[in-house]
């Protein structure tokens, strides 16, 4: 390949990183337009939600996760069950929100299917950034409230962005897989909300793996998100450190999804604008 010819294709990924950004943009101050504080509300939302799970595990409830330390000393600090809990919803509403609109997106956006210049590859990229920005200002909201109810944050916090990555490649290869069988496959849409919702209570969320019988421990651990779940809460919950070889093999999967889900969004694309 001569050097013009790299140096083409590297504009041209830019180019495509720098339009799914725009369009990122777009979505986020489109969901919020007409309301009376706007963008705020991607921060209001958080605030309120972690509000209400401090008020009815932290001090209805009383709740405690089991196996933390102060459980094991019968003690218990008010609201940690919610962070706890409010950092299993980061990863999960970002996975959610990528695979629930996943199905629907080529049909929502027709009119740059018969644009032979358009990159449609483009629009499930610009909607995992989209999400991405709404798990950041959660994880924002989770770290303000560590200080408060917490008064620390642990060093290990900063090992987040790579506990994410084996999620965050995953997501994006299922991402562009969804959206290109949901232009076949019209039920896709109304699947994948049911799917997602199941996820959620199979996923350890609203409870450690601990507490899953271990017969069923492989079903639970078979779930794309929980061992990042587990991996985020111990980089930011409970200060350890994750093994770092283990994640290498993590991301080794999430990377091979995601050139599997663009191989094979790129291969069914050529029929889009017969389905449409």
């Amino acid at each position: 390949m001569s050097q013009s010819h790299k140096i083409q294709g590297g504009n041209s990924v830019m180019m495509r990183l720098s339009l799914a950004c725009e369009m990122a943009k777009r979505d986020v101050f489109a969901r919020y337009k007409g309301s009376v504080v706007g963008l705020a509300w991607s921060f209001f939302y958080p605030v309120l939600m972690l509000a209400v799970y401090t008020f009815v595990f932290g001090v209805i409830f009383r709740s405690r996760w089991s196996g933390t330390q102060s459980t094991q000393n019968g003690e218990g600090l008010t609201g940690e069950f919610a962070l706890i809990l409010f950092s299993g919803l980061v990863v999960y509403g970002f996975f959610s929100e990528c695979l629930n609109k996943a199905p629907g997106l080529i049909s929502a956006n027709a009119q740059f299917v018969k644009k032979v210049v358009f990159p449609l590859e483009v629009l499930p990229l610009s909607t995992a950034l989209a999400a991405l920005f709404h798990m950041l200002v959660s994880l924002v909201v989770l770290l303000i409230a560590m200080l408060i109810l917490k008064g620390n944050i642990p060093v290990t916090a900063v090992a987040f962005p790579l506990v994410m990555l084996p999620l965050l490649f995953a997501t994006l290869g299922l991402t562009w897989l969804f959206c290109a069988l949901g232009v076949y496959l019209r039920d896709l849409s109304q699947i994948m909300p049911l799917a997602t919702t199941m996820l959620l209570f199979l996923s350890p969320v609203f409870y450690p793996i601990t507490a899953v019988p271990e017969s069923f421990q492989r079903v639970v651990k078979l779930n794309p998100i929980t061992g990042v779940m587990d991996g985020v809460r111990d980089t930011l919950i409970f200060g350890i450190w994750p093994d770092f070889g283990l994640l290498f093999w993590q991301v080794l999967p999430g990377l091979l999804l995601m050139f599997v889900g663009l191989a094979v969004f790129q291969y069914l694309r050529r029929g889009f604008a017969d389905v449409l």
